[in-house]
């Protein structure tokens, strides 16, 4: 594996910065926001100094019940291509669930869920890591996920489950020290443990984050200053292997360019404290048996079931502690409600402060189906229907950004009638 350096994630808010930061060795773009025939300016100059860029994708889902989507990974494929990347990297998470394997709903969760670590669930996650190495024309690692809540009846520990899918797969690892530390608060996990039951050897590169604690519960943020003890994290984990390559992610909340730079600084002090260690080369590739069908609507009725309870208000599933549930419920539709307000800014412009609480009431009964575009047009058609806003002004406004975006076939008639009534007052 080539040695990465230090980098940081490249975002549009911070693409001129991020240009002008002394010691930056390669950036890392959300692969999902990347138009492979519309590079923004600022990252084609960094392909033309040299500077390697490395997709991330947040989508595959590569933890569901599932397999992998092909679409979605020849997307992948192509930007990878398109940039040029020695790897891709996606999540060990799973993102949607039910559908025709469980004749259940179709959830989408709109954020990154953590799999049980269980042997069914390793076996369907093994499989579909090498459905996704087979389709890909890179490298590809996966990273560890921050978690709100715990799986009950789990099986393994997270190192015991990430050596077993490196070993099975050989699939290289991101591991993100943040999401540890995250681990360790809000599921009383040992981040030194962990680290001492990896595979070190199958670190491509390594995550640092920033995050808050609330009410004994921490939120991995990508909005706050690295904390020290994840930059101690860190610095357990350089102490046994040098890792190939170590990025800063932050996502929004940007701060003025030289914070980010001292936060640099900080993570590259934490491993030369650490001392060098020399790498070593991972094990290759056995052979994975398919996951059966059993196994995966095993996995997946457990999956829905879970993302019902977190998006739909059903009953929470046996053995799930509430309290966390309900905190992971309400983060993923505030999470919601900033994406929405990100793909369609004319909302929280049209609604004010309205916006979000009619947001959040608006969630807590209907979950996301096809992804945040569509969630935008369906909050609004739902705000349109239920009278709101009362205001003339911002009604007409509401009605004329539904009505432009929502193309020019009914989904129904009878919706459509709904809805034209409802635009036009009668």
């Amino acid at each position: 594996m080539a040695r990465l350096g230090t980098g940081i994630g490249w975002r549009p808010e911070i693409a001129d910065a991020v240009e002008r930061m002394p010691g930056i060795d390669w950036v890392e773009v959300v692969a999902e926001t990347t138009c492979p025939g519309h590079l923004p300016d600022s990252l084609r100059r960094l392909l033309d100094r040299g500077v390697t860029v490395v997709p991330h994708g947040v989508s595959l889902g590569l933890g569901g019940a599932d397999r992998p989507d092909t679409g979605r990974l020849a997307a992948l494929a192509e930007r990878a291509e398109a940039l040029g990347s020695p790897l891709v990297t996606e999540h060990i998470a799973f993102v949607r669930a039910g559908g025709p394997l469980t004749t259940t709903a179709r959830l989408e969760a709109g954020h990154l869920l953590p799999v049980p670590r269980t042997r069914d669930a390793l076996d369907v996650l093994c499989e579909n890591v090498r459905i996704a190495q087979d389709a890909l024309p890179v490298p590809l690692a996966v990273e560890n996920i921050a978690a709100l809540l715990a799986w009950p009846g789990e099986e393994m520990t997270e190192g015991q489950f990430l050596y077993d899918l490196a070993d099975r797969t050989g699939v290289r690892l991101l591991i993100d020290v943040a999401n540890l530390h995250t681990n360790h608060v809000n599921r009383g996990e040992d981040p030194a443990k962990a680290l001492a039951e990896l595979p070190l050897e199958a670190i491509a590169y390594v995550h640092v984050a920033g995050g808050f604690e609330r009410d004994g519960v921490w939120h991995d943020s990508h909005a706050h200053p690295v904390p020290r003890p994840v930059l101690d994290i860190l610095a357990d984990l350089a102490s046994r292997v040098s890792p190939p390559g170590v990025l800063l992610e932050r996502d929004e909340n940007f701060p003025e360019p030289g914070e980010l730079e001292r936060e640099l600084d900080a993570i590259r002090e934490a491993i030369s404290v650490a001392g060098e260690v020399s790498p070593q080369e991972p094990g290759g590739r056995a052979d994975v048996p398919a996951a059966g069908d059993a196994t995966r609507q095993r996995l997946g009725l457990a999956q829905a079931a879970l993302l019902s309870a977190l998006v739909a208000g059903t009953p929470a599933p046996e053995g799930f502690d509430r309290v966390r549930l309900g905190v992971q419920a309400r983060s993923l539709a505030a999470k919601r409600a900033d994406v929405v307000a990100k793909v369609a800014p004319e909302l929280p412009e049209i609604l004010g402060t309205g916006y979000r609480p009619a947001f959040l009431a608006y969630a807590q009964g209907h979950p996301m189906r096809a992804g945040y575009r569509q969630d935008a047009l369906d909050f609004a058609e739902h705000v349109l229907l239920g009278g709101r806003p009362a205001e003339g002004r911002s009604r007409r406004d509401l009605r004329r950004w539904w009505l432009d975006r929502s193309g020019p076939a009914p989904r129904s008639r009878s919706r459509l009638a709904r809805v034209g009534r409802s635009l036009t007052g009668r």
